[in-house]
């Protein structure tokens, strides 16, 4: 990766973000990272100072995103958009789940991911010039009980990145859906023992 280049990363406070910011950093890249912890926003803002810059916003929050997006593409568009920001519910069958529990998975999972592109992707789309990666999961290509909301979630991711893929490939812009397997994240704490065990069952390594 090109020193220089400008990255927008969204859940960047924690997990698959906090270790995509250090890559990202210190391959030379000016990074420009949001999250809706202030404590780790904050925590960022010391360990990346300028040029990077770390930013508190809840993605499901269009006023907020619209104005991170605002400030952030005063000198240009990233030359890559990362959607990292996701939850996950807990374990439970789906009728048994709290509304809201299973609307936040969709709001940050999915509609935080779309406020997200529509702020950025006009400015990218106007330079001709840019590469977007949408975090999916192995749960948006496959199954497991008890996390039926969180799969969805991210099918949709899926679905979305496809059609906007199709939108974007004659303006120069490319779109591309990332599964990663599964990694051992604050997020995946929230897995029972069986789940982990069905998880690890299907991982070569043997280990998350």
């Amino acid at each position: 990766m090109s020193k220089g280049l400008k990255v927008v990363l969204t859940g960047a406070t924690r997990g698959l973000g906090a270790a995509m910011l250090e890559g990202f950093a210190a391959k030379g890249c000016v990074v420009h990272g949001c999250g809706s912890n202030t404590d780790g926003v904050s925590r960022l803002a010391k360990a990346y100072p300028n040029p990077h810059g770390f930013d508190v916003v809840d993605v499901t929050n269009a006023g907020q995103v619209a104005r991170w997006a605002d400030k952030v593409l005063k000198d240009g568009p990233p030359d890559l958009l990362v959607n990292n920001a996701a939850v996950i519910h807990s374990p439970a069958k789906l009728w048994d789940l709290p509304a809201a529990e299973w609307k936040r998975v969709f709001d940050v999972n999915v509609l935080g991911m779309v406020e997200v592109l529509r702020a950025f992707v006009p400015a990218m789309v106007s330079k001709r010039k840019g590469v977007i990666v949408n975090f999916s999961s192995t749960w948006g290509r496959s199954t497991s009980p008890d996390v039926s909301l969180y799969c969805a979630s991210k099918y949709a991711v899926e679905g979305l990145t496809k059609s906007l893929a199709q939108e974007l490939a004659a303006r120069n812009v490319t779109v591309n859906a990332v599964a990663p397997g599964f990694i051992a994240t604050p997020m995946t704490d929230v897995l029972n023992d069986k789940q982990k065990e069905a998880i690890l069952g299907r991982v070569p390594a043997g280990k998350l």
